[in-house]
């Protein structure tokens, strides 16, 4: 009787005790909850070993939970896309996945796969735990997840912790925005791929019935297979035959939507080819544009199509998106520079804007540099965001910057040479210049060389660092024109006319609009070798040549009329012959007083 009597009374004692541990459980899991669920943007307790590791495996387990329960009930629904009630779900799954992978170390994943990679290495870790015996949280340092204990308290903590009998480590960060965190190593999140590869045939040691990495590799929709899947599933079996990690039927689809990807672009820069290479105005960078901006779109659909329909995964998704991030980001770069351009082209070609009253080429240089520099800083942004460390290239520049420097001498010259130009302003878009023997009109000043079109139409490219060493003669920054001859009167002009003629000259240079008072002057000055030479200096007050040839024709028809007006002529080359006879000789006279020449002795010795 009292066998039977302590018998219920240790039955009663065990239920109490499991009672007891259910109510505690269930207190645990409501405060886990309430840390780790309630507030969606909140971060992981990551302040201890056992904290790290104990987020991360109840995050997963809830998410595990939502996954189950919005696949099941798509799958005996009507409908053939996701209701609202279950996308909201989805995204909460999302969510709470991305907070598991707040545990981990991605200081080395770049940022255009982390997206996928946060998500396999969550499944594959967790599917790793699934195979093997967690030791008690109570015996893993540190403290449970919402202790939060103090920088005191944290330096005592060891610097890492393995899970037992792994090479699984969880290390506190040492520096970076996550400084003093604890987190599943860099390694170990590099070897996680590896380690599942390892484990993923044994069998599962936890209440589960399925290897969700496994659904989620090889189901298109990623967490929810579509209605569609159903018509693969019918086909032949081998479209379901693994291969890369990817299922038969996903390398089909990949190959096709790829060769339509390339295709594409490809036929729309074949029929608009001969029209930008013979299209020189704004149509033509509003082509170029319209084609990085399709190129863009169609890239972000190939990677969307590719990630949530296909739904690629492993390191093909990896290069997909590290491939398709290069040529978003090279194009953003590309349509950046062809839309400053097009700014830079619209205003020059805008009427309103006072084109006389700046340098054209200085313009057009300061906004390829500031477009080129814009471009650089995007693609620069974009390497980084494919984990091409960008900043390091920087700083080993500086260290190799003496030997690019001399390697681009002749360029940072020419560079050089044409800042010199711009900053002297010594000529400019339009100008008639003479640079040492070679003279030309100035049609365009660019950062290496300039281009001057000859007289003869021909065009000469000569370098900025050659031009500005030469001497420049500019004939377009006159501001008045030198009006300078000469006149050659007959001798037979009397000295009264040839002071008439002076004086009108001189009257009508004096009344002409566009001759300068000063200096000027009409003189008699030299008593040539068949004319009497009268010299008319001044200067014409306009800034062309056309209008200077226009006045200077205008002034020597006058002066012909003054000239021939006064009963004068001008002088021409001559010749004049004076005739005489000559007179008798003398009788007697003979030759015989000359002394004769020898012509054999020296000069000097004749007497």
């Amino acid at each position: 009787m009292a066998t039977t009597v302590n018998a219920q009374q240790s039955d009663v004692d065990n239920a109490a005790r499991t009672a007891f541990e259910l109510h505690n459980q269930q207190k645990y899991s409501d405060n886990l909850r309430k840390i780790l669920l309630e507030n969606p943007i909140s971060p992981p307790d990551t302040s201890s070993p056992r904290a790290t590791l104990e987020s991360f495996v109840y995050l997963v387990s809830e998410a595990r939970k939502i996954w189950l329960d919005v696949r099941d009930d798509y799958a005996v629904s009507d409908t053939i896309i996701l209701s609202e009630v279950l996308e909201g779900r989805l995204e909460e799954l999302r969510t709470i996945l991305d907070k598991a992978a707040q545990t981990f170390d991605l200081s080395t994943i770049p940022a255009s796969i982390r997206e996928q990679v946060n998500i396999e290495i969550t499944l594959q870790l967790h599917e790793i735990f699934d195979r093997m015996d967690l030791p008690a949280m109570g015996s893993i340092p540190g403290y449970e997840v919402g202790v939060f204990p103090g920088a005191n308290e944290a330096a005592k903590l060891d610097a890492s912790w393995s899970v037992p009998g792994t090479n699984i480590v969880i290390s506190r960060v040492q520096s970076g925005s996550e400084q003093g965190a604890f987190l599943f190593s860099k390694e170990t999140v590099e070897r996680i791929p590896e380690d599942y590869e390892t484990i993923k045939n044994f069998p599962l040691r936890h209440d589960w019935t399925e290897d969700l990495y496994n659904y989620y590799i090889y189901t298109p929709g990623g967490f929810v297979a579509p209605k569609w899947y159903g018509f693969i599933l019918m086909g032949p079996d081998w479209l379901q035959e693994k291969f890369y990690n990817q299922a038969v039927w996903q390398w089909v689809m990949f190959a096709l939507l790829t060769i339509m990807a390339i295709a594409a672009p490809a036929t729309f820069f074949h029929l608009t080819r001969s029209n930008l290479e013979e299209d020189m105005s704004a149509g033509r960078r509003m082509r170029q544009m319209i084609l990085c901006g399709s190129v863009i779109g169609l890239a972000l659909l190939y990677r969307y199509t590719c990630d949530s329909h296909i739904n690629i995964t492993g390191g093909l998704m990896q290069g997909i998106s590290t491939v398709t991030t290069a040529i978003i980001w090279s194009c953003v770069a590309l349509l950046t520079y062809q839309f400053l351009n097009f700014i830079y082209a619209s205003a020059i070609r805008n009427p309103a804007v006072p084109t006389d009253s700046i340098d054209a080429s200085l313009l057009r240089t300061g906004f390829r540099v500031f477009s080129c520099t814009i471009a650089l800083i995007i693609m620069g942004y974009g390497a980084t965001q494919i984990g091409i460390p960008v900043y390091g290239v920087i700083a080993g520049l500086g260290v190799g910057g003496l030997a690019i420097a001399l390697a681009a001498q002749p360029t940072i010259e020419n560079l050089i040479g044409g800042i010199i130009l711009y900053a002297d302003r010594m000529v400019k878009i339009g100008e008639f210049c003479q640079f040492d023997n070679l003279s030309g009109t100035v049609e365009s000043i660019g950062i290496r060389s300039t281009r001057i079109r000859a007289l003869d139409r021909t065009l000469i490219t000569i370098s900025n660092a050659d031009l500005a060493k030469r001497k420049i003669t500019n004939y377009s920054r006159r501001d008045q024109f030198h009006l300078r001859h000469r006149i050659g009167l007959r001798y037979e002009t009397t000295r009264a006319q040839l002071s008439v003629i002076i004086d009108d000259i001189l009257a009508y240079l004096e009344d002409h609009d566009r001759i300068q008072s000063d200096p000027l002057r009409v003189r008699f000055v030299e008593l040539g070798d068949y004319s009497l030479d009268i010299e008319i200096y001044a200067y014409v007050a306009v800034t062309s040549m056309p209008e200077f040839l226009r006045v200077q024709e205008e002034v020597l028809m006058r002066i012909v009329e003054i000239v021939r007006a006064r009963g004068a002529d001008f002088a021409f080359p001559s010749t004049t012959t004076y005739l005489a006879s000559d007179s008798a000789p003398e009788t007697g006279a003979t030759l015989r007083g000359w002394p004769e020449q020898d012509l054999s002795k020296p000069y000097s010795s004749i007497s």
